[in-house]
């Protein structure tokens, strides 16, 4: 009988002692990466009350080793359980949404992954297609556990978006995607979005592939703690704040 697969470690930030918890995220990391690459977004969500446990995970970590991560962290979760990724991490998190038995509360996707991607030659030209943040450019150059050069790898063809039975994602989905992003087209974001029943797609002006860790990084976690608050009010809630045209 052949044993489980060893699962990932992760790096969790958790709402301090006196706020109630709103929500738990779970977040795999793409292509190069760790969990704690995703420390500042973590901070930043943990201090709205909701708790984030990103997984030290590989884009060829089979579902199943995932599956059973969510599920352990879900067994003591509060709130809403939502799974997130960033490139091939956005992948694995459609895949494990589509494919789970209980499926989680929402999902977020942000630069996600595709197929075909062009290698880059230099790390320099790497740093610039991930992001225009210069204290994150900082942070990965300086980082010894993070793999230079993994962009120009493919994602594991069993992450194939195409073949994604997306369709049965009826769950709320947020994308994020930059509109420079020059290692996944914005068009494929809209194609994907396009496939799923309950989807928001997100453009953010100038933004990189690591969507969450770029130039804008604030104004993106704010979004997400929008929609996160959205998600924890039902379906039929819009806007919590709505502009208004004075005359």
């Amino acid at each position: 009988m052949t044993e489980p697969a060893t699962l990932p470690t992760i790096r969790s930030w958790l709402p301090a002692g006196d706020l109630h918890q709103r929500g738990t995220v779970v977040l795999f990391p793409g292509r190069g990466e760790h969990g704690g690459v995703y420390e500042r977004l973590g901070r930043r969500l943990s201090a709205d009350a909701y708790a984030v446990h990103a997984a030290d995970s590989t884009p060829g970590d089979d579902l199943e080793t995932l599956a059973r991560l969510v599920d352990e962290i879900g067994a003591t979760a509060t709130g809403p359980i939502v799974l997130a990724g960033s490139d091939t991490g956005a992948l694995q998190a459609l895949a494990l949404a589509a494919a789970q038995d209980r499926p989680p509360d929402g999902v977020i996707i942000a630069g996600l992954a595709a197929f075909g991607t062009t290698p880059r030659s230099s790390w320099a030209e790497e740093l610039e297609a991930r992001t225009a943040c210069p204290a994150h450019r900082r942070r990965l150059t300086d980082d010894i556990r993070f793999v230079r050069g993994s962009l120009a790898a493919p994602p594991p063809a069993a992450l194939l978006s195409a073949e994604l039975p997306l369709d049965r994602i009826g769950l709320p989905v947020l994308l994020l995607h930059g509109d420079a992003d020059p290692v996944t087209p914005p068009a494929t974001a809209r194609s994907i979005a396009a496939r799923l029943p309950a989807a928001e797609l997100g453009i953010v002006r100038g933004g990189r592939h690591d969507v969450l860790n770029d130039i804008d990084h604030r104004s993106v976690a704010a979004h997400v703690v929008q929609w996160l608050e959205r998600l924890r009010s039902g379906p039929d809630r819009g806007p919590v704040v709505v502009v208004e045209t004075l005359s």
